[in-house]
């Protein structure tokens, strides 16, 4: 009777268990999944902003050819690329910190090339040069990427947020040590609309 008993404890003891690291292997595994979906979706995000650095040396050469074009603006340009690429985008410390600076770097960076643009208005012989132009459509290409990449990231951070702050599984989260991830933000005005006069 005695051994009758202790199997049945045993028993009961083995299957708690391997319902206890079944529960704990599969949430682990899930979280590693989402993890590496945002890793994914962050290479993107770089591999993008990096396209767009690589086409500004080839605009900024292509518009310099024009000896009257303002240097500053392009010396604007230039100045904005160099600090867009000295932000470190290591996904290791990817943080809100690490996002804020890239926005803002890339930002900045926007902004010069949106004034560089404008002011290319002023040059018909530039806007009608077939560099200048194939550049334009990629760099526009590219800004749609970037943009579409910068969603794909902020939907895979919140499939990744919810998983782990879900109640068993925000337990095994603080457990193995996997903690929120920031999102992208919107621009700051973003949610006015622009004011169009004629």
């Amino acid at each position: 009777m005695k051994n009758k008993k202790l199997w049945i404890t045993l028993g009961i003891i083995a299957v708690v268990f391997i319902i206890i690291y079944s529960s704990v292997k599969t949430t682990y595994n899930t979280m590693v999944t989402y993890d590496e979906g945002v890793n994914a979706a962050w290479s993107q995000v770089v591999t993008d902003y990096q396209r767009r650095m690589d086409l500004i040396p080839n605009l900024v050469n292509t518009v310099k050819g024009y000896a009257d074009f303002e240097q500053k603006t392009l010396t604007d340009v230039v100045k904005a690329r160099a600090n867009a690429t000295s932000v470190n985008l290591n996904v290791d410390k990817l943080d809100a910190s690490t996002i804020q600076k890239l926005e803002q770097t890339q930002g900045a960076l926007s902004s010069a090339l949106s004034r560089l643009l404008v002011t290319i208005e002023r040059y018909p012989d530039l806007k009608a040069n077939t560099n200048f132009r194939d550049l334009q459509a990629q760099l526009e290409g590219t800004e749609n990427r970037i943009a579409n990449a910068r969603r794909k990231f902020n939907e895979a951070v919140k499939a990744y947020n919810v998983y782990i702050k879900r109640f068993p599984k925000n337990i095994y989260a603080n457990m193995f040590g996997f903690e929120p991830k920031p999102y992208f933000q919107a621009d700051a005005g973003a949610e006015k609309a622009p004011k169009v006069e004629f």
